[in-house]
C-alpha cells in the first residue's frame, strides 16, 4: 500500500469533504427534479389531477424555503454535525413516505417533511467551509462543491425518467432514500464537527432574536445577499422559462431541452472550475470583478442578437452558457464575503442567504418569467436588468467598504 505524504492526505481529505458536502446540496435538486417525468403515472396512480399533483411540488418547495430561516440557527447552537445526521434521517424517513404514498394527502405530507429536511446540508456545508478552511482554500473547496453541485440539475431528470420507464414512479422515492442513507453513513463515519461547543450560540429567544436582527439589520450582510441572488436569478430566468425557449422561441421540441440545460449547467461547472483554479492568484474581489466583466459581455451580446436577430441555435443558449460560467466563478468569493461578515453566526448568515435565494428564483419563476418569456428581447433584457441589480448591490458594498478605510 502506497503512503501519502501529508499533503496528499490533505488533498485527500479536502476532496473527500467536497464530495460529501457536495452531495448534501444535491438533495434539493433531486428531490425536485429527479420525480418530475413521472407526474403523469404520480397523477394516474394517486387518482389526482394533473394540477393537484403539482402541488406536491408547492408542498416541497414552501417548507424548504421556510426552514432555510433556522437550518443556520439550529447549527450555530447544537453543532454542524448533528443537524446535518438528523436531517438526513427525516428526509430518509420522508422519502420512503413517498414511495408507500396511496393517496395524495399521504404524498403531500410527506414531501413537506421532504422540504423541511433537505436544506440542512447545504446550510450546514457553507459554513463548515469557512469554519475549516480560510483564505484561498475556503475559496477552492467552495468551488469544487459548486462544480460537483452544478451537475445535479442535469443529471437528475435524466436518472428520473430512467427509473420511471424501468421501474415505476415509487422507485424514484426509494432512490431518494438510498441516497439519504449513503449520504448518512458518509457523514457519520467521515464528516467531523467543525464548530467547537466553545463556540457554539445559546438556544434561547432572546440571544436568537437578537441574533437574527443583527444579521438582517446589517446593510452589508444584505448587499451581498442580494448580489448573489440577482446574479443567480439572471441565469435561472432562463431555466424557469425553459418551454417558452425551448417550444416556442426556437421551435424544438419535448426530447431537446438538452439544447438550453446543458449549456447553462456547463457554464456553472466552467465558472467554478475557474473559480478553483484562480483562488490564490487572484483576490477575491478580482475574481468578482472578472466574473462581472463576463457577464456583462454576455448580457449585452444577448441584447444586441435578439433586438437584430430571430432566435436561433446556438447564438440563443451561448449567452446564458456565458453568463451562468461569470456567475459560477464569482458565486464563491461572495459567498465567502457573506460568511465572514459574522464569523460567530455563520451558519445563521448561511441560512439568511440560502432564504433570500429560495425567494428570489420563487419570485423570477412566479412572476417575472411569465412577464417576460414571451420573447426573446424580453428575456435578454429581464437577464440585463437582474445583473443590473446584482452590480448595483456589490458596487454599494465595495463602495460601503472603501469609503469606512478611508474613514
Amino acid at each position: 500500500m502506497t503512503n501519502l505524504t501529508p499533503g496528499q492526505r490533505a488533498d485527500r481529505d479536502t476532496l473527500l469533504l467536497a464530495a460529501i458536502l457536495a452531495g448534501l446540496a444535491t438533495l434539493g435538486p433531486f428531490s425536485i427534479d429527479t420525480y418530475m417525468p413521472s407526474f403523469p403515472s404520480i397523477g394516474r396512480s394517486l387518482g389526482a389531477t394533473t394540477l393537484q399533483v403539482q402541488q406536491t411540488l408547492s408542498a416541497y418547495l414552501l417548507p424548504f424555503a421556510f426552514m432555510m430561516l433556522f437550518h443556520g440557527a439550529l447549527t450555530d447552537s447544537f453543532g454542524r454535525r448533528p443537524v446535518i445526521l438528523v436531517g438526513l434521517v427525516i428526509f430518509a424517513l420522508a422519502s420512503v413516505g413517498c414511495a408507500l404514498a396511496q393517496s395524495l394527502p399521504q404524498m403531500l405530507v410527506f414531501r413537506a417533511l421532504q422540504g423541511m429536511s433537505a436544506g440542512t446540508g447545504m446550510v450546514a456545508g457553507r459554513a463548515m467551509i469557512r469554519d475549516i478552511y480560510a483564505g484561498h482554500q475556503a475559496q477552492r473547496v467552495m468551488s469544487m462543491v459548486t462544480m460537483i453541485f452544478g451537475l445535479a440539475p442535469a443529471i437528475a431528470p435524466i436518472m428520473g425518467g430512467w427509473f420511471e420507464v424501468w421501474f415505476g414512479w415509487r422507485s424514484i422515492f426509494v432512490f431518494l432514500t438510498l441516497f439519504a442513507a449513503l449520504l448518512f453513513v458518509s457523514c457519520y463515519f467521515q464528516l467531523e464537527e467543525s464548530l467547537p461547543a466553545a463556540a457554539r450560540q445559546p438556544f434561547a429567544p432572546r440571544p436568537l432574536l437578537l441574533s437574527y436582527f443583527k444579521l438582517l439589520g446589517s446593510l452589508r450582510f444584505a448587499l451581498l445577499s442580494s448580489t448573489i441572488a440577482f446574479n443567480f436569478v439572471g441565469f435561472f430566468l432562463y431555466i424557469a422559462s425553459a418551454p417558452a425557449v425551448i417550444y416556442n422561441l426556437l421551435g424544438l421540441n419535448a426530447n431537446q431541452f438538452a439544447w438550453l440545460f446543458v449549456p447553462g449547467i456547463s457554464g456553472v461547472i466552467l465558472g467554478a472550475f475557474l473559480s478553483g483554479r484562480l483562488a490564490g492568484k487572484l483576490s477575491p474581489r478580482r475574481t468578482v470583478r472578472f466574473g462581472y466583466f463576463v457577464m456583462f459581455g454576455a448580457a449585452l451580446f444577448n441584447l444586441a442578437y435578439n433586438a437584430l436577430l430571430p432566435p436561433a441555435l446556438p447564438w440563443t443558449v451561448l449567452p446564458v452558457m456565458v453568463y451562468s460560467a461569470g456567475m459560477a466563478l464569482a458565486m464563491p468569493s461572495i459567498t465567502l464575503l457573506v460568511l465572514d461578515l459574522f464569523p460567530e453566526n455563520r451558519g445563521l448568515a448561511a441560512s439568511l442567504q440560502g432564504a433570500q435565494h429560495s425567494f428570489f428564483t420563487g419570485l423570477t419563476a412566479g412572476l417575472l418569467s411569465p412577464l417576460v418569456s414571451g420573447t426573446a428581447i424580453g428575456l435578454a433584457g429581464g437577464m440585463a436588468a437582474l445583473l443590473g441589480c446584482g452590480f448595483a448591490c456589490w458596487f454599494a458594498y465595495t463602495w460601503s467598504t472603501q469609503t469606512e478605510r478611508v474613514a
